[in-house]
């Protein structure tokens, strides 16, 4: 096996530990299994050819998440955000130990952990696409149910902001996805379309 299958099983493998669980097409699987699937298959299906770093950090994108539950720091911004940066070290390190055990070599590993920690977003070719595939995720398989626990209020803010962290190609690319005519109508709203 190549490092890149070993570094993706193994990924994969950590993922499946998940004691979280969500419904998809009436199957039952680890939450962070399916959400790693659906970064993977979203990267492919928009830019085929990233390159294999921006590939594994797709697939580790939220590897081991529910080890560092969101109520383990305080619930209010300030918690939320130290939460967030911790969370994007947590995974990236986390990645960084199966590559090595994989036989990456160093500039690769620190590669990886760098679109990980979505750094110089917006400057970054890469990172950027990260993030687009990330807010493509959200929007197709996520803000459905986000929009039925929120306010609209709340729920344009969330949109806007994600709108935001896209790129045009990006943007592109989400206005194919198919959205429910509330949802559509919310978005349409939201960006003044």
């Amino acid at each position: 096996m190549t490092p890149f299958q070993n570094a993706s099983t193994w990924i994969d493998a950590e993922n499946a530990q998940d004691p979280n669980s969500e419904i998809y097409q009436s199957n039952s699987y680890p939450k962070e299994l399916l959400y790693s699937n659906r970064m993977y298959e979203r990267l492919m299906d928009f830019y085929p050819n990233a390159s294999e770093e921006v590939q594994i950090a797709s697939k580790a994108q939220h590897i081991c998440r529910w080890k560092m539950p969101r109520e383990s720091y305080p619930m209010d911004r300030v918690g939320y955000l130290k939460w967030r940066e911790e969370l994007k070290k947590f995974h990236a390190q986390t990645t960084a130990t199966i590559l090595e055990k994989a036989g990456y070599p160093l500039p690769f590993i620190d590669r990886v952990s760098f679109l990980i920690e979505k750094k110089l977003l917006k400057k970054d070719a890469e990172t950027q696409l990260l993030e687009d595939v990330i807010c493509l995720v959200f929007l197709e398989y996520y803000f459905d149910d986000f929009a039925q626990k929120h306010d609209r209020e709340k729920m344009k803010n969330i949109i806007l902001k994600t709108w935001n962290k896209m790129s045009e190609n990006g943007h592109q690319e989400a206005l194919k996805i198919i959205f429910s005519e509330a949802n559509l109508q919310l978005i349409q709203e939201s960006l003044g379309m």
